[in-house]
């Protein structure tokens, strides 16, 4: 099975209107820049995005939502985008505010194949609203589904055209748990290897959980520093 694309325009050749989309990436940190990239210039609309947060402006899935072309967040933290905050505050946009630790076991879970677990996170909270309750041990726990998305776009620092993938410093964040819960999972990588390159022993997200690579370009890397000492 051949793997390994041109690019990002080639690689979501099939996502069409009201797909469902995990995008990996903590901030502006190790979020897939030229995937979101080709989904702005394809035009598509109605999407759900499931991400840690919503970009900013100018930037990220920031730009999705300045060409209106998502329907609704799934987040945990969205405070630096004031179009987000518009479209929201004018009832055009769904939100589902989450706690990230309960969007990383939403998104855990779904790579496992666990479609349900109860946390005590959000109890007594908005969060609780219409979720089933179950006490244990006399605790309060609340029952979160794992997600169900159609893709899953993650960014990593190296890769192989099998889809072997190692991420970078903090980078990783969400991107590995993505990786795994994605039905048709697309990495962009900043360097692409020849395969059998890369240690085994580092691998952070095995090949099995790839379906499409590519090597990206012209990475902003906002958030990212070079330190020397």
């Amino acid at each position: 099975m051949n793997k390994l694309y041109k690019n990002a325009e080639d690689a979501v050749f099939d996502i069409a209107d009201k797909s469902t989309i995990m995008l990996g990436g903590f901030g502006l940190c190790g979020i897939p820049e030229n995937l979101i990239a080709a989904l702005v210039k394809k035009g598509i609309k109605d999407l759900t995005c499931i991400s840690n947060n919503a970009g900013v402006d100018d930037f990220g899935i920031g730009l999705l939502l300045q060409s209106r072309q998502v329907k609704k967040m799934i987040s945990s933290y969205v405070g630096e985008n004031s179009e987000f905050e518009r479209q929201l505050l004018n009832n055009e946009l769904e939100v589902d505010l989450i706690p990230q630790g309960t969007l990383a076991e939403r998104c855990r879970a779904a790579g496992a194949g666990i479609p349900a677990f109860y946390t005590p996170a959000g109890v007594g909270t908005e969060v609780e609203k219409g979720k089933e309750i179950k006490i244990f041990n006399g605790k309060k726990y609340l029952l979160e589904l794992a997600f169900n998305s159609d893709f899953a776009f993650v960014k990593a620092w190296k890769g192989d055209a099998l889809g072997n993938l190692i991420y970078k410093g903090t980078a990783r964040n969400f991107n590995p748990m993505m990786a795994a819960a994605g039905k048709i999972t697309i990495a962009e990588v900043e360097e692409l290897v020849p395969v059998g390159s890369l240690d085994p022993n580092i691998i952070h997200t095995p090949s099995i959980y790839v379906d499409r690579i590519f090597e990206g370009e012209n990475y902003e890397k906002r958030i990212e520093k070079i330190t020397t000492q």
